[in-house]
């Protein structure tokens, strides 16, 4: 499966509100922090305690992903796309 073929899945399957847009990108932009805030919960624990639960911060990546390409797709991004330019974007800084 390609990030592209997730994100048109993920579209399917995504329980959010109906249009407007903006309630459509709000519901999953406070998705992805929430799933964000329980990976930086696990980096916590990793911090405090000196292990890491990866099947945990596996699951929570996931999540992580699920809500980015939910809205690439409510966006109209394809995925690979938005890959593409944060690599060039990350490698260009790089190579200054």
């Amino acid at each position: 499966m390609t990030i592209d073929d997730y994100a048109d899945w993920a579209a399917t399957v995504a329980k959010v509100p109906p249009p407007p847009a903006s309630e459509r990108l709000a519901y999953l932009g406070l998705g992805l922090t929430g799933e964000s805030g329980e990976v930086a919960e696990h980096v916590k624990k990793l911090l405090r305690d000196g292990t890491l639960d990866q099947a945990a911060m596996a699951e929570e990546l996931g999540d992580v992903v699920y809500y980015w390409a939910s809205l690439c797709a409510t966006l109209g991004l394809k995925p690979s796309e938005v890959l593409a330019a944060s690599k060039a974007k990350i490698s260009a800084r790089l190579a200054r």
